[in-house]
């Protein structure tokens, strides 16, 4: 069961830690390379600003966004920007994007995100806890993986485990956690999607990866290429992106 009100709580939290590490930096440092391959750290704050923005969509029942080629647009649009506006649009859309969040709904309900994606509005705020978090990782400004709270690590392996179980481009394989816990992804032969949110253990593939959470869930979520990480039964597969 998802807890939307909590994760809205962490969302606010989040970004109040991103935007207090952004304000340490100056213009210069915005139009300086991020993590992500060809994307400046002003690149990354202009696609938080506008993930708000196209999460709010979301909630009142629009297109997440008019289209990829807009998104990326905008994006590359609003990138150069100073440091003043770009705090000043993250911490704005993040405002907007709590407001709308915060408005009695219905939290059952699907929702459609960009790609055709469908989901509960429920896992809105988890998602957006995502971009934030690993958002802030990638500006390159000190914060890394391992800063990240057990909570968000754990969470967020899980729901990429999932998010990657049944793929046909991802073998099976079973990730083992540093405490001992058992994942399943990839394309499982005979799972279903409901046996695998439960606690069925069917015959474990031969695969494994297991590591550090921190290392997992760079590996997951690319942001690290999975050298750390111990494969046993094969090589470390390469992952799609997200």
């Amino acid at each position: 069961m998802m807890d939307h009100a909590r994760d809205l709580a962490s969302v606010c939290e989040a970004t109040d830690r991103l935007l207090t590490a952004v304000a340490a930096l100056d213009n210069a440092d915005v139009t300086q390379p991020s993590r992500l391959p060809g994307w400046t750290r002003g690149h990354v704050l202009a696609h938080l600003a506008r993930n708000a923005d196209a999460l709010v969509n979301v909630f009142e029942g629009r297109p997440m966004y008019v289209s990829g080629e807009a998104r990326d647009a905008d994006i590359e649009r609003d990138a150069p920007r100073p440091l003043k506006t770009q705090l000043t649009d993250v911490r704005d859309s993040a405002n907007r994007f709590q407001d709308t969040a915060s408005l009695s709904q219905d939290w059952s309900r699907t929702v459609e995100l960009r790609n055709g994606v469908l989901d509960t509005a429920a896992w809105l705020p988890f998602r957006r806890w995502i971009e934030v978090e690993l958002h802030h990782v990638d500006l390159g400004t000190g914060h890394d993986l391992e800063d990240l709270s057990e909570e968000f690590t754990q969470r967020e392996i899980n729901f990429l485990a999932h998010r990657f179980s049944k793929h046909p481009d991802v073998p099976a394989l079973t990730i083992k956690q540093d405490d001992g816990r058992l994942l399943l992804t990839g394309a499982v032969e005979g799972v279903t999607a409901e046996q695998l949110d439960s606690d069925y253990r069917p015959p474990l593939p031969d695969l494994t990866v297991s590591g550090r959470q921190a290392d997992l869930l760079g590996w997951l979520a690319g942001r690290r290429d999975g050298s750390a990480l111990h494969v046993e039964g094969g090589a470390l597969p390469s992952l799609p992106p997200l």
